[in-house]
């Protein structure tokens, strides 16, 4: 089979695409001929060995798949060959993966492939950040950092089905009608303005009941400065570095609280796993959330993908296409 390869850590030069043996069943395990791969931030972090979880090298990258179960190992159960399936897994960078049993998702028929691959990382984050990590709901004002993002997109969308009012923040005024276009009330370019004192204003200087941050640095002091009393800010990225150590003394100010969050908690309790899948497809279903696939590339332009997603010019979700 293809798969992207690389046998040092590095830029996105380090990606080779190159033919390798198709993966063997292990126990508990099911193998997908891939029809979507998707791509995360988190990928530019491993191959270049900064990620928590530490490449072996040669290894290849990807977190996300979407396809049709093609073999499933002996005594898996409520798994079929030609299945519609997608999951968090490893090695997804290739026309086949493995995927775990229990970490399997059945895709229903009105999610497509490329859909499927932008759902269980991004959506779930976002979903589990909103009710899981917060209890976002009517009255409240949610910052959504990045809103024109995978992740942000999403989850602009979600706080307001929830019944926030939603203030996306930008790197450039081109995104703007984009995240205005799926729901945001209010749009701030955090390069160009100060977003803290804008959402002061926005809300009759209040400030946020809720900021979800994945850029670090840039936005996490300035987030402090904007929250409301008892606001919580939620840190679950560092695209723009790693914030500064916190004098927690300033959370005294207005009894204000800062999280971390990443998904791979929550998979320790499966009914709260299963709850966001369900809400989230349910949501789908009611047409409340629409996945936005910016881009599809073809698995041999991975090192290209991944340029263009440093680049910051990208939106929505980016996915591979074996």
């Amino acid at each position: 089979m293809k798969a992207i390869v690389f046998e040092k850590t590095g830029d996105p030069s380090v990606l080779k695409y190159v033919e390798t043996p198709k993966p063997e069943l292990a126990p508990g395990t099911a193998l997908v001929k891939v029809h979507a791969a998707g791509i995360n931030f988190a990928d530019t972090f491993f191959i270049r060995g900064e990620y928590m979880i530490k490449p072996r090298l040669p290894d290849t990258p990807g977190m996300e798949a979407a396809g049709v179960v093609e073999a499933v190992a002996p005594g898996v159960k409520d798994l079929a060959v030609g299945m519609r399936v997608t999951s968090i897994t490893l090695k997804t960078y290739a026309e086949y993966c493995l995927i775990r049993a229990a970490q399997v998702i059945p895709l229903p028929d009105f999610v497509s492939f490329e859909e499927g691959a932008a759902f269980p990382i991004q959506v779930l984050t976002a979903w589990h950040m909103l009710h899981t990590a917060h209890q976002a709901g009517p009255g409240q004002t949610v910052v959504v950092h990045s809103a024109a993002g995978g992740v942000g997109i999403v989850a602009v969308q979600i706080a307001k089905a929830a019944g926030a009012r939603v203030i996306g923040t930008v790197s450039n005024d081109s995104k703007s009608a984009l995240v205005r276009q799926y729901g945001a009330d209010e749009v701030i370019n955090y390069e160009s303005s100060d977003f803290a004192a804008e959402t002061m204003r926005l809300t009759g200087g209040r400030g946020a009941d809720l900021i979800l941050d994945a850029v670090g640095k840039p936005t996490f002091e300035p987030g402090l400065k904007c929250l409301a009393p008892f606001g919580h800010l939620l840190l679950y990225g560092r695209a723009g570095g790693a914030p500064d150590p916190l004098n927690v003394f300033r959370l005294f100010e207005k009894s204000a609280k800062v999280s971390g969050f990443v998904l791979p908690v929550v998979y320790g309790t499966p009914g709260l796993m299963r709850e966001g899948i369900e809400k989230s497809f349910q949501l789908m279903r009611e047409r409340k959330l629409k996945l936005l696939i910016g881009k599809s590339f073809p698995l041999a332009q991975a090192a290209e993908a991944h340029r263009f997603l440093q680049s910051r010019q990208s939106v929505g979700k980016l996915v591979l296409v074996p």
